[in-house]
C-alpha cells in the first residue's frame, strides 16, 4: 500500500481465525497501527465457527472490540463469517443506529440473511462462489437490488469458473461480474459502474 498508493489500499484487523489466547495484545498493536496511518477499513473481523471454537467468546470480544474501532475512527468493517452467519449479523444489527457500515465478505448465504444484512446497514461481497454449478446464490442475488453489491475475488482462493480449483488471481473477478450481468440480465459495464460505486462510496466516506 506504501510502494502502489493510488492501487493499492491496506485495511487492519484481526481475523476470527486468529483469535487466540493473545488476542488482547494483537487488538492493541491494531489500535497503535490505526494512530500511526491511514487505513481505508477495519478487517477482516468477524465469527468463524468452523475449524475451531475453542476462543468462541473471546472471538465476539475481539469483534466487539474492532467495532469500536470501526465507528472511533469512521472505518467501515469487512466481515468474515463462517458457520455463523446469524450470529454475526446479531451483533452488528445492534450498532445500525451508531452509523457502523461495511462489507460481509465472500457472502454465500440466504435470501433472509441478505435482507437481514442491508437493513443492518452492509453491503454484500460476491466471489467466485457466485459461478459454481451448485451455488444458491444466484436465485438470492435475483432479488436483491445492485446498490447493495460489491465484487471480490477472495484471492488466492475460491477461483471463479471457468478458473476453479486454481489459484484465484484478481484480474478473475470479471468472470464474477459477468456472472452478475447474467443474473441481472444487465451488461458487464452496467455491473462493473454500479459495484465499482458502491465500493468507492463506502471507502471513501
Amino acid at each position: 500500500a506504501d510502494q502502489y498508493p493510488a492501487k493499492c489500499f491496506a485495511m487492519a484487523g484481526l481475523h476470527p481465525c486468529s483469535v487466540k489466547e493473545n488476542f488482547e495484545e494483537e487488538l492493541a498493536h491494531i489500535r497503535d497501527m490505526l494512530s500511526q496511518r491511514a487505513f481505508i477499513a477495519i478487517g477482516e473481523t468477524g465469527l468463524d465457527f468452523y475449524w475451531d471454537t475453542s476462543f468462541k467468546q473471546q472471538q465476539y470480544i475481539a469483534l466487539e472490540r474492532q467495532i469500536d474501532m470501526a465507528l472511533q475512527y469512521g472505518l467501515p468493517l469487512v466481515l468474515h463469517t463462517r458457520n455463523a452467519m446469524q450470529e454475526t449479523i446479531d451483533v452488528v444489527k445492534n450498532y445500525r443506529s451508531s452509523g457502523l457500515r461495511g462489507i460481509f465478505h465472500c457472502f454465500g448465504g440466504s435470501l433472509d440473511e441478505a435482507a437481514q444484512i442491508i437493513e443492518a446497514g452492509f453491503l454484500l461481497g460476491i466471489g467466485g462462489v457466485v459461478t459454481y454449478k451448485k451455488s444458491l446464490l444466484p436465485q438470492v442475488l435475483a432479488d436483491i437490488d445492485m446498490k447493495h453489491l460489491v465484487l471480490e475475488t477472495d484471492a488466492p482462493y475460491l477461483a471463479p469458473v471457468p478458473y476453479r480449483g486454481k489459484r484465484n488471481e484478481s484480474s478473475y473477478i470479471g468472470e464474477v461480474a459477468k456472472k452478475i450481468a447474467e443474473i441481472k440480465n444487465i451488461s458487464t459495464q452496467e455491473v462493473d459502474a454500479i459495484t465499482t460505486e458502491n465500493a468507492a462510496s463506502l471507502f471513501r466516506n
